[in-house]
C-alpha cells in the first residue's frame, strides 16, 4: 500500500470537516441547552461520539501548500517560512522583496 503524504491526509480532513459541520453543530447544540432532559443530550453525546474523529475541526493542522511543513506556516500566503525564503529568492512570490537574509 502507498504511503499517503500528510497534505492528503490533511485535505481529507477538512473534507470530512466540511461535510459533518452542520451535523455536529447540532449535536452540540442539543448537549449545550440545558433546557433538554439529560437522556435526550445524552443520546446527542453519544451520536456526536459515533462521528468520525477526523471531522472534528481540531484535527485539521495548517500546512505549507509546498513542503507539506505544519510549523512556521503563514496563513496569509498558504506556506512555511522555509519555502517562501526558498520561492522569495527565485522571484517566485510577486510583492515580496529580498533585504537581506
Amino acid at each position: 500500500m502507498a504511503k499517503v503524504s500528510a497534505i492528503q491526509k490533511n485535505k481529507r480532513r477538512r473534507n470530512l470537516v466540511a461535510r459533518d459541520a452542520a451535523k455536529r453543530a447540532a449535536l452540540k447544540a442539543i448537549t449545550h441547552n440545558q433546557e433538554l432532559p439529560i437522556e435526550e443530550r445524552f443520546r446527542a453525546t453519544l451520536k456526536l461520539a459515533e462521528l468520525p474523529r477526523n471531522g472534528s475541526k481540531v484535527r485539521v493542522r495548517n500546512r505549507c501548500q509546498v513542503t507539506g511543513r505544519p510549523r512556521a506556516y503563514y496563513r496569509k500566503l498558504g506556506m512555511s517560512r522555509i519555502a517562501l525564503r526558498d520561492l522569495g529568492s527565485m522571484a517566485k512570490v510577486p510583492g515580496l522583496v529580498k533585504s537581506s537574509w
